[in-house]
């Protein structure tokens, strides 16, 4: 009987948090007595700005800034869990797979680790995946069938559900986000398309839906090109993750780009179309049923997200 069971998560934006809970509730489900524990390298965002999507889940608080990234953090792990920690964990489940992070989460004290690192090489049961799904390969490996829990958007409190009601109180809208929050990495769809794309939209009867949050110089761009553009967000007092995925609950269709709102409006599992350029689709895309993936990487051989054309996502609308 699993008593402790610690999650590693490298990644420190929204969307990476987002990703796994899926994974946190299929967790919680199958092990109803293990205690789950969350470590980042940065916050625990279940904890601040994620907060309502009620996903509880404890820190494991090792007083190492950036776990995982500096590789003095090998000598000082083990000494700081024990510092706070009697037992050991009876699994650590690694998420990521760069070999100095996963060296030195396993100094960690436990029973059990799963990483894919390496092929598995640091994993305590030695056995290769069966799947890219991790809940798949993980019942491999424990030899227990975990069986997978969505996120159910009827857990969002109803003030959010009832305020996208409101702001969005009709139909055949198509939400769009189009401004990414990693600025290192150019995955940005030019404002031209999005403005382009808005037009052919409205001559479809269809309704552009922005998420925008508080880029003034963007909105007001969009707004003096494509007037009947909606901002459902700077029409509310409440601002948080949760409230997009409400609002998205509102939509036909969605088109995004990778970044956190992508990731936000997949929890109400509505039909997407995700443009990929220099980043991994196979990797940070939603994965059900509804998203179809448009990666300019595959289509053109190229990481440059604007050969992706209006005319190529119009075919899938």
């Amino acid at each position: 009987m699993f008593k402790r069971i610690l999650i590693y998560n490298s990644g420190g934006g929204l969307g990476d948090a987002i990703q796994i809970i899926p994974i946190i509730l299929s967790l919680k489900n199958h092990f109803k007595e293990a205690k789950l524990f969350y470590l980042c390298a940065h916050d625990n965002h279940f904890n601040n700005k994620l907060k309502d999507y009620n996903i509880k889940i404890d820190s494991l608080n090792l007083d190492i800034k950036y776990f995982g990234f500096r590789i003095w953090h090998f000598f000082v792990a083990k000494k700081n869990y024990n510092k706070f920690f009697s037992e050991k964990y009876d699994l650590i489940i690694d998420l990521q797979s760069k070999l100095r992070n996963t060296i030195i989460l396993k100094k960690i004290p436990h029973k059990l680790f799963y990483s894919t690192t390496f092929n598995y090489i640091f994993s305590s049961i030695k056995k290769k995946s069966l799947s890219d799904d991790l809940l798949e390969n993980l019942s491999f490996f424990l030899n227990t069938k975990i069986k997978k829990i969505e996120f159910d958007i009827k857990n969002l409190d109803k003030k959010f559900i009832q305020e996208a009601e409101r702001l969005l109180p009709e139909s055949n809208y198509i939400g769009l986000s189009l401004t990414q929050g990693n600025e290192y990495r150019e995955k940005s769809w030019q404002i031209d398309n999005f403005i382009v794309l808005s037009k052919e939209l409205i001559k479809k009867k269809k309704k552009p839906v922005f998420f925008i949050n508080k880029n003034e110089k963007i909105i007001n761009a969009l707004k003096e090109n494509v007037p009947e553009a909606l901002f459902p967000e700077t029409e509310s007092n409440i601002s948080c993750p949760a409230l997009v995925t409400a609002l998205a609950s509102r939509l036909e269709k969605a088109i995004s780009i990778d970044n956190g709102v992508m990731h936000m409006m997949s929890l109400a599992k509505i039909p997407m179309i995700l443009l990929f350029g220099p980043t991994n689709s196979k990797k940070f895309a939603p994965k059900y049923s509804g998203v179809k993936v448009l990666d300019s990487k595959q289509i053109y051989k190229s990481k440059n997200i604007n050969l992706i054309s209006v005319n190529d996502v119009l075919k899938e609308i």
